[in-house]
């Protein structure tokens, strides 16, 4: 009678083929009750990426092939210059003196492309990083202090307050006093709202990252922040008669010269939340700047190189860290989601590769 081999198991018995049957079914079982969980099939009231962009869409239209959120939006392409200021705060190799590659979009919020410029007076600037040792840093930032939620469930049911009502195709009103009247938190953004107006151009703006975020710097220690670009390209003149206003007026500045920006970074003191996008910290907060961002051109989206980005906020380089702000991790959701589906309809889209294929089979 030969020995069982050190190398292969002795064979199972019967009740040992159940047991092991058992397990493969219990943990397909729980892959599939997990993809259900995250899916929201075994809890359809439950907030999901998918609802999230659902309701984006229910509110603007669809659009395929574009975001659906910051639809109407243009390429840029530069650099940032970091003068080293921030090394003692994070390790991350963008802010080593130095140059490191950018490729941006500003954009304006809503998911209507063929919207006018004037429409809302929100802008929005998302940036690549693309540094040497392969790492990427991505943000988006908006042209705003503070937002007016805190949470995703509030975002989602803001949303819901602002969905077009079939009789007028316009947002009725009864119902956004009612949300804001039952989000209190929202007063700073109101207030904000009150003098807003829309600018008529994109390099004129400040951008805040609105989110907190977190430095780690080479000792490991953690730095809560805030950031904003602050621009320096001077004042803004009328935009006139011309929907697209900001991409003539970015094309007009660009062919006088690059536009750049001052990256600062607020450092948090202890007890400023960074769990609640709606509180503006106290201006006391200690600033530091970073370095200098210079936009050397511009392409239309449909073509340009910020065109399939997903210009994922938690995407990060070692030396920035993700808050506890559960924004965040929405923001991360809802985007992959939106380019997930933009993407899928770009290969359907009359005149691509993929159609033109088709029609010749």
């Amino acid at each position: 009678m030969n020995e069982p081999s050190l190398s292969s198991p002795p064979p199972l018995g019967t009740g040992g083929k159940l047991l092991r049957f058992a397990l493969i079914g219990a943990i397909l079982l729980f892959t599939v009750l997990a993809f259900g969980y995250v899916g929201g099939w075994l809890a359809p009231q439950r907030l999901t990426a998918q609802r999230l962009v659902n309701q984006l869409q229910t509110n603007a239209g669809v659009f395929p092939g574009y975001r659906r959120n910051h639809a109407k939006g243009v390429c840029v392409m530069g650099y940032f210059e970091s003068n080293g200021q921030l090394q003692p705060y994070s390790s991350a190799q963008v802010f080593a003196p130095g140059r490191t590659p950018v490729v941006g979009r500003f954009a304006v919020p809503g998911g209507n492309p063929y919207a006018p410029d004037s429409s809302v007076p929100i802008r929005s600037m998302a940036l690549r990083f693309n540094q040497a040792n392969g790492q990427q840093w991505r943000t988006g930032m908006n042209s705003m202090p503070v937002f007016p939620v805190a949470t995703p469930q509030a975002f989602f049911e803001q949303l819901q307050a602002q969905q077009p009502d079939p009789a007028t195709g316009k947002p009725n009103p009864k119902n956004i006093a009612a949300f804001f009247a039952a989000h209190p938190e929202a007063a700073a953004f109101l207030a904000w709202v009150k003098t807003a107006k829309p600018s008529s151009s994109y390099a004129t703006e400040t951008y805040w990252s609105l989110n907190a975020f977190v430095l780690v710097d080479a000792q490991g220690e953690k730095h809560p922040v805030r950031w904003r670009m602050v621009s320096e390209n001077g004042d803004a003149t009328p935009g006139g008669a011309n929907p697209d206003y900001l991409d003539a007026d970015l094309a007009q500045r660009l062919t006088q010269g690059p536009q750049r920006w001052h990256l600062l970074f607020t450092l948090a003191n202890p007890g400023d939340p960074t769990n609640d996008a709606t509180k503006i910290w106290p201006s006391d907060r200690r600033d530091v700047d970073a370095g200098t961002l210079v936009l050397t051109a511009t392409e239309p989206q449909q073509s340009g190189p910020c065109r399939d980005i997903n210009y994922d906020p938690l995407i990060l380089p070692n030396g920035i860290e993700a808050s506890d702000d559960p924004l965040l991790p929405a923001r991360s959701a809802a985007y992959a989601t939106s380019y997930l589906r933009r993407t899928s309809e770009e290969a359907r889209l009359p005149g691509t590769a993929h159609t033109q294929q088709e029609a010749r089979q």
